[in-house]
């Protein structure tokens, strides 16, 4: 990828995909409340872009799925991840999008927006909001 490519990436509104994948990763936060550092963190498995992540939140909050108040996230949605229907399981050679790890099985959330993933299965917990 080259210099102009990265720059066209760092653009982002409310139709990018990983805005719209960001989106539904927050209308599945399995949470009352979260610090934003912790949104941020779940956000960076769909763009660790600043710009997109500010536009996730801005756009999250103006459609109603969070409300955020001195640095806590309140989710609006009862809607979870259920690992029977929306997390699928590969075999391959992965590394996880969380930590890193080498995987010979990759799990992956299945949004609306797309598939987030592959994670190992300690770090799918952690995204989704179980551990």
């Amino acid at each position: 990828m080259d210099r102009e490519d990265r720059r066209v990436e760092t653009s982002a509104d409310a139709s990018d995909d990983r805005v719209e994948r960001g989106l539904a990763l927050l209308e599945r936060l399995e949470h009352e409340s979260l610090a934003l550092a912790d949104v941020v963190d779940r956000i960076e498995m769909v763009t660790s872009d600043p710009t997109v992540t500010r536009t996730i939140l801005d756009e999250a909050e103006l459609r109603g799925i969070i409300e955020r108040e001195d640095g806590i996230v309140r989710p609006k949605s009862r809607q979870y991840v259920s690992f029977d229907q929306d997390v699928i399981t590969k075999e391959g050679e992965f590394s996880c999008q969380r930590c890193g790890s080498g995987l010979s099985t990759g799990y992956f959330i299945d949004l609306d927006a797309g598939e987030l993933g592959p994670f190992g299965s300690s770090c799918i917990r952690k995204v989704t909001g179980r551990d």
